[in-house]
């Protein structure tokens, strides 16, 4: 089958490639990919940044979402049958759907929204997940409170909004001038990061999501107030993180390392810190797609590529422009 692979950890390491048709184990469902999402993830993992932490080895194909139509099921997969369509993030060991098929975990799987298209639908599995890990999972939003969600107009940052908001939160946004409008048409209270610095005009914040890191994280712990929380899925990774991936010794220590500047600094204000990287999970898209159906969450897609364009899709990813998510589809 036709797929495209990370052949080294290096920019230019992403190419097509003929390759086996996956196997298919007990509880798996093979799915035929009718469209897949584009991610920031994917250019990172292109080049190498987690390969101390994901099991990754070149050769390997790439991609971390998809919508299609299950071909096969495994003996001991009993929720799905063939015909069905679905959508996923498949395991952080399993990932693979720039290609024209995939088998993914069952329990990593779940029914298509029936409101949207299959280009619609693979734009939501890894910014609906850590939407609903980050505000759901972990800060436990509620009706009332206050969140703050950097870079309004990406993937997560509009499918996070809509999240915040239909769990009653307040919710303040960060984007350009020229997106300012329509991220709040989303229906956020949104900073114009080009005209005014966020650290001065918010403050006494419940939560802040934030896939920026760096000098944006560092702000962001000054805008919560004493007990807040503020998510990192930028990084760096924290001891916490290195525990829930079983890390080495020497992987635990670095994590350790990597995350002290920023939770000193949090520590300090009385505030918490807390990285996140994203899990796959059936069952958390079956909550989502309640809230699509629903009406209530719809994923903001802003180009859609052909299978055959996929390095172009990725490239376009890279320029950190899109509006919401980009997506490749095959025929």
């Amino acid at each position: 089958m036709k797929a495209f692979i990370v052949e080294r950890y290096r920019k230019d390491g992403l190419r097509a490639a003929e390759v086996p048709e996956p196997e298919l184990g007990d509880g798996d469902v093979l799915v035929r990919v009718r469209a897949a999402g584009v991610n920031p993830l994917d250019s990172k993992i292109r080049d190498g940044e987690f390969k101390r932490i994901l099991p990754y080895r070149p050769p390997f194909v790439l991609g971390h979402d998809v919508a299609g139509v299950v071909t096969r099921v495994g003996p001991a997969a009993r929720r799905f049958t063939v015909g069905d369509e679905v959508y996923a993030r498949p395991g952080k060991d399993r990932i693979g759907t720039f290609a024209e098929l995939i088998a993914i975990d069952q329990d990593d799987v779940a029914l298509k929204p029936a409101a949207l298209s299959m280009q619609e639908a693979a734009a939501v599995p890894l910014v609906g997940l850590t939407a609903w890990q980050a505000l759901v999972e972990r800060a436990k939003v509620t009706a009332g409170q206050k969140v703050l969600i950097h870079a309004g107009s990406g993937g997560v940052g509009t499918m996070a909004i809509q999240l915040a908001k239909q769990l009653g939160a307040t919710v303040a946004t960060t984007t350009s001038t020229a997106n300012v409008d329509w991220v709040k048409s989303l229906g956020a209270d949104v900073v114009d990061y080009k005209q005014e610095d966020f650290a001065t005009v918010l403050a006494d914040y419940d939560v802040v999501l934030d896939s920026l890191g760096g000098e944006t994280l560092e702000k962001s712990l000054t805008v919560v107030k004493p007990g807040g929380l503020v998510i990192g899925i930028g990084g760096p990774p924290d001891p916490d993180f290195a525990k829930e991936i079983g890390a080495s010794t020497f992987l635990r220590v670095a994590m350790t390392l990597l995350s002290r500047r920023i939770r000193r600094q949090a520590k300090r204000r009385g505030v918490r810190y807390s990285f996140l990287f994203m899990r796959a999970s059936g069952t958390q898209l079956r909550e989502l797609t309640t809230l699509i159906d629903a009406g209530h969450l719809h994923p903001v897609v802003d180009r859609v590529f052909p299978f055959d364009a996929t390095l172009e899709a990725v490239a376009y990813v890279d320029q950190g422009r899109a509006k919401g998510k980009v997506v490749v589809t095959l025929a």
